[in-house]
């Protein structure tokens, strides 16, 4: 039998102890129905046997640094819950910002490069009246999960599978009225400096870019954001702090005005919204 305070105590071999307590009741408030009150009073020595089974597993695979969001399938994103696993990238408080950025437009037609989950997509899908939101990955696994995610959270996104690199090819003549995206734009050389929860589990296919090609992406999307963005239309990027000056200068070159890079809630440049 493991108890919350054992649960706890082993995650600490691995995490700093406020991550660990963190990590432990999200486990037991989600696979045991426990809060920490009911804690306090010792319900958690009186689960099930299976349930201290599975209590073993869990813990096992978290100390192995796997994130407690693949290990539960899921993560919490703007008030909602949303499907997770190794085929998508785990949502960060920072594309959460990235959401609220984006201004309300009705009857707005949005594309979502890169969509992953679909969180930033059907985020918007619930946030703008009357929205048609379209999203795209490359790869076919995340959008499996994009699409349930869209189904559970009972919102209409019209998902396919496109590479952002050749965006024209299968996007056509649409257009829209805000294209957003949160791509790849972890160069290479900076793996040495990433916890291993985040090398070992999460795709490097929506991570990494390479270390000679830092804008690779936000190259392409702006591209096609000058040809496919409607009068007025907005182009948001969740971006590489590192790389803020260098985005907003290629963004300018492409014809955009009002080019804004926007701090995000711990004072880094993690955004840029411009208007064609």
């Amino acid at each position: 039998m493991i108890c919350y305070n054992d649960f706890r105590q082993r995650l600490a071999s691995v995490y700093d102890a406020a991550e660990a307590s963190a990590i432990a009741r999200l486990v037991y408030e989600k696979r045991c129905s426990l809060s920490l009150a009911d804690i306090l009073v010792g319900k958690d020595k009186q689960l099930s046997a299976d349930t201290y089974e599975d209590l073993e597993k869990t813990l096992l695979r978290l100390v192995e640094s796997e994130p407690v969001q693949y290990v539960l399938g899921f993560a919490e994103f703007c008030g909602r819950e949303f499907e997770v696993n190794p085929s998508v990238l785990i949502p960060r408080p920072e594309t959460e910002e990235l959401c609220r950025l984006v201004k309300p437009m009705k009857d707005a037609k949005i594309l979502d490069a890169c969509t992953g989950s679909g969180c930033i997509a059907i985020t918007l899908a619930a946030s703008m009246e009357n929205a048609e939101v379209w999203a795209f990955d490359i790869s076919e696994e995340a959008l499996e999960v994009a699409r349930r995610n869209a189904k559970s959270a009972d919102k209409n996104v019209h998902f396919l599978q496109c590479d952002a690199l050749k965006m024209e090819e299968k996007l056509g003549d649409e257009t829209f009225d805000i294209i957003v995206s949160n791509p790849p734009y972890v160069c290479e050389k900076e793996r040495i400096s990433m916890d291993r929860n985040v090398l070992e589990h999460e795709p490097g296919l929506a991570l990494f870019v390479p270390d000679d090609n830092p804008l690779l992406f936000y190259t392409a999307i702006t591209r096609y954001a000058a040809r496919h963005l409607r009068p007025n239309g907005r182009l948001y990027f969740e971006i590489n702090p590192k790389y803020a000056d260098e985005i907003e200068d290629f963004v300018n070159l492409q014809g955009f005005t009002q080019t804004n890079i926007i701090s995000d809630s711990f004072g880094k440049s993690r955004f840029v919204e411009a208007r064609i």
